[in-house]
């Protein structure tokens, strides 16, 4: 397998994974996804396999609030969106799930308006 930047990528993303696994203690997981346009983030239960709620920048109701997809801003909005879902669904307990990317910036945003929202993590 060559090192492109995909790949090293992904390598990252399951090393963040393996560890989380091992320290979630039956917690379900929130993941992070950030592209050069948008944000999205989903609050997954690995035991079952399921997606519990999802938030992203292209949902339309949050479309409408935000200028761009791709800035701190709406990582902000995102974070506080995905917090809100989650209490109405009955978690509040997660694992922050970073993947390959820095905790830095966007993912720093959205990680910070979820733990202002109500979230722990």
């Amino acid at each position: 397998m060559a090192d492109t930047a995909k790949n090293k990528l992904q390598k990252r993303a399951q090393r963040t994974r393996g560890k989380l696994a091992r320290v979630s203690k039956d917690r379900v997981r929130l993941s992070v996804f950030r592209s050069s346009k948008n944000i999205s983030a989903q609050i997954i239960d690995d035991t079952k396999g399921l997606t519990i709620v999802a938030a992203s920048s292209l949902d339309t109701n949050l479309r409408e609030t935000l200028a761009k997809g791709s800035d701190k801003n709406a990582a902000a909005i995102v974070g506080k969106a995905i917090a809100e879902r989650a209490i109405e669904a009955g978690v509040k307990n997660v694992v922050f799930d970073r993947g390959g990317y820095i905790f830095h910036g966007r993912v720093k945003a959205l990680a910070d308006a979820a733990r202002e929202a109500g979230l722990n993590f």
